[in-house]
């Protein structure tokens, strides 16, 4: 966890030096952060690692330490993707956005 965790950290150092960069271009660049997001790659990973029938069991018991008690779904990552890319969120620049139901902030 320390390579990725050290790999994230490093985005989030690119992203704001790099808005510095390109200032005035109109390029707009910002990190999205998600949480557990219930993928096919995530129940194949707990499968691999608990078994098949124990997936859903280890999914629920993943979203339970979430503030909003689930997972989320890959949809909700889309979402957050579209209102970064969208004009909504035009004056957004060099931020992380944490989509992980809460999770950042306990």
């Amino acid at each position: 966890m320390g390579l990725y965790g050290g790999a994230k950290a490093a985005v989030r150092a690119f992203i704001r030096s790099w808005i510095q960069d390109i200032k005035g271009t109109g390029i707009r660049m910002n990190v999205l952060s998600p949480g557990a997001v219930d993928t096919e790659s995530l129940r194949r990973a707990l499968g691999m690692a608990q078994g098949a029938d124990a997936v859903p069991a280890a999914v629920q018991k993943m979203g339970e330490g979430n503030p909003t008690g689930r997972i989320a779904d890959p949809r909700e990552m889309g979402k957050a993707v579209a209102f970064l890319s969208s004009d909504a969120s035009s004056f957004i620049t060099g931020v992380e956005l944490f989509a992980d139901g809460g999770m950042a902030q306990v």
